[in-house]
């Protein structure tokens, strides 16, 4: 007798944004390859180093903003809903908006990894997978597993071709459109 599979129809984005707008405050959802992601509450240090890369943004260009924890539409066709720890716009980029933003204006998307189990794949694989089919010139992985900076460029056919990983407290140039040094020795201190 051959075993009987079951054939779950996939939820289409619209379900996924019904279900989103009703989850509990505490509850972040993703829509990732077309599976309900719940995304990890950030840890203390997690929020220092986004404030961190803020700060830093605001430094080397005042002409945009980082913000933290927005919704982007991602993936081929903008059929993937993930929620990037920062997104680096002209400032005023998502004025109007709701909840999910096209990626149109994002310059930069980070990621900083978090303590799950899920972490491995979504921060390394989906998320740049994601982030590069969206268009987004740039993406910032902090790894705060194996305390390293990556940032992923030159996006085509979704996936991202270059790829420059630096040990925390190398200097780490994030690229045009971006054009910012980053000095990586603070993040020593919020590996844990």
């Amino acid at each position: 007798m051959t075993p009987r599979t079951e054939h779950r129809p996939q939820m289409s984005v619209e379900e996924f944004e019904e279900l989103e707008r009703h989850a509990p405050e505490m509850v972040r959802l993703e829509f990732i390859n077309g599976k309900v992601a719940v995304k990890p509450m950030p840890d203390g240090n997690h929020s220092e180093i986004v404030a961190w890369l803020q700060m830093l943004c605001m430094q080397h260009r005042p002409d945009l903003w980082l913000y933290a924890e927005r919704g982007l539409k991602t993936e081929d066709y903008r059929k993937g809903r993930a929620r990037a720890d920062g997104v680096l716009v002209p400032r005023g980029a998502f004025k109007g908006h709701g909840e999910w933003s096209a990626p149109d204006s994002a310059l930069m998307a980070v990621e900083v990894t978090s303590w799950d189990s899920d972490a491995a794949q979504r921060d390394r694989v989906d998320k740049p997978d994601g982030y590069a089919a969206a268009g987004i010139p740039v993406y910032l992985l902090v790894d705060r597993d194996d305390c390293t900076v990556t940032v992923f460029t030159e996006p085509k056919d979704g996936r991202y071709r270059q790829q420059v990983n630096s040990a925390f407290g190398a200097p780490v140039k994030l690229p045009s459109p971006v054009d910012i040094t980053l000095d990586t020795e603070p993040l020593k201190e919020l590996a844990d």
